[in-house]
């Protein structure tokens, strides 16, 4: 297809137009954060915990001498979270996406390079000389709005790094609670091996004396053997537990002797009230508003297709031609695609696709955050309670039946046994406390992240979230 050539114009007018197009271009510049101070403040506000990304020798040291100095004490949750924040390589892996985001942006200020033709062809004795000066108006008309487009995709970009290290903070914080619990589940389990142990070797003994049956001994031989196992899953347990927190807090080498406290944080005296959970999330969550810029995003990448449909192909050209022997021609040339085959239907109509789409899962992010805030908040005052029952009611009565059988074995009122497998039960009603207590945690972690990675001004947190 044949470009429509003009040969009539003012060649300074196209050089100066140029000129101007090519200076606009060339204010587009990187910034000196690189879109992280948002990140950073987004997590900073949410965590109460800082990021840094590791660009450099110097902040590889930095965030190892930070690592070293939580490491040096017994971890709580909080510094667990500071570790994984600063630490975790997929982590910093992700604050890439900004980079690149921004400089997809820096690109849209900036101009298609001009193009120079030249040629020379010879014609007998008559020489002929072709000087073809190109540039693309298409990108230059379009170049504002490919800015703004890109321009909320970086935005949208800050939002969902913020939403993965506000991830990594949450996940680690579950990861810490189990580590704790499952280390007391070894604790415990290990003493009820040790009850049933003694229980096993004093039925043994009974049944030598011929005071006990077969049978009997060999329920205690089997409850032993079963308590056995008992701390072989509750050690497995403890160390999946622990090595899952190792790789979200990103350690290795000597780092991986980190110390946990013994036991879990005790409950708090009251649970959190929430008003108007949803609307909070709904304001508050990463995900629905890197959704809303998505989506506002492509209504305008949308506009931008509509306004290329017809003219995707608009170059403009000055030109300089000599002939031998005769006066330079000068002038310009205007390139322009002809829509005789594709009117751009396809693109309008795909892009019009995308952006429903993007409407309608924006909306299923909407819902699924309503029905995350509901959900996460029902499991946490069910948590609450249930640990609460535990420590208030069932841990009590069982220390109280102990003590009183206690007091009926020293006056030979019951066995031995009978003590034996009251210990056994009492211990097996702390276990479930130390569970409950563990998912309540848990579940207090998980209403966080569903409101957005932090709770309302008016609630508090345990301290050194």
């Amino acid at each position: 297809m044949k470009p429509l050539i003009v040969s009539h114009g003012s060649p300074r007018t196209i050089i100066a137009f140029a000129l101007s197009a090519l200076l606009l271009g060339g204010c587009a510049t990187f910034s000196k954060d690189g879109g992280f101070d948002t990140v950073s403040q987004i997590t900073q506000d949410r965590t109460g915990k800082t990021v840094k990304a590791m660009h450099s020798d110097d902040d590889a040291a930095s965030v190892q001498s930070s690592t070293k100095t939580l490491l040096a004490k017994p971890l709580d949750a909080g510094d667990a979270v500071q570790i994984a924040l600063l630490n975790n390589r997929g982590l910093q892996a992700t604050y890439a996406e900004l980079g690149m985001a921004e400089a997809d942006l820096v690109q849209a200020g900036r101009l298609q390079n001009p193009g120079f033709t030249f040629r020379r062809t010879r014609q007998g004795d008559d020489v002929l000389i072709e000087r073809t000066f190109t540039l693309n108006l298409i990108r230059l008309i379009t170049a504002p709005m490919a800015q703004r487009i890109e321009g909320r995709r970086f935005e949208q970009v800050k939002l969902q790094v913020a939403n993965e290290a506000l991830r990594v903070a949450t996940e680690t914080r579950r990861t810490y609670f189990d580590a704790i619990a499952a280390d007391q589940g070894v604790t415990y389990a290990r003493q009820v091996s040790l009850v049933a142990e003694s229980g096993a070797d004093l039925a043994h003994q009974m049944g030598r004396s011929g005071n006990w049956s077969a049978l009997e001994q060999a329920r205690e031989q089997a409850f032993y053997a079963e308590a056995t196992a008992g701390v072989a899953r509750a050690t497995k347990a403890s160390v999946m537990a622990r090595e899952k927190l190792t790789r979200l807090m990103g350690l290795w080498g000597d780092d991986i002797k980190f110390q946990l406290p013994d036991r879990l944080p005790e409950l708090p005296a009251q649970p959190l009230e929430l008003d108007n959970a949803e609307s909070f999330a709904l304001q508050n969550r990463l995900d629905v508003q890197a959704g809303k810029l998505e989506t506002e995003g492509l209504a305008s990448s949308l506009g931008l297709s509509k306004i290329t449909r017809l003219v995707n192909v608009l170059d403009l050209g000055y030109i300089r031609n000599s002939h031998a022997g005769l006066p330079q021609e000068r002038g310009y040339e205007l390139s322009i695609e002809i829509p005789l085959f594709d009117w751009g239907g396809a693109r309008v109509t795909r892009a019009e696709s995308i952006y429903m789409q993007s409407v309608n899962r924006l909306a299923e992010t909407a819902i699924n955050a309503r029905s995350e805030v509901r959900e996460s908040y029902l499991g946490y005052r069910t948590s609450y309670d249930l640990a609460k029952h535990y420590r208030d009611n069932i841990v009590p009565l069982r220390k109280k039946i102990s003590d009183e059988n206690l007091l009926r074995y020293n006056g030979m009122l019951i066995g031995v046994f009978e003590l034996l497998a009251d210990a056994r039960d009492q211990v097996a009603s702390v276990n479930a406390y130390i569970e409950a207590l563990k998912d309540y945690w848990i579940a207090e972690t998980d209403l966080q992240a569903a409101l957005g990675g932090k709770l309302p001004n008016n609630t508090s947190i345990m301290k050194g979230q």
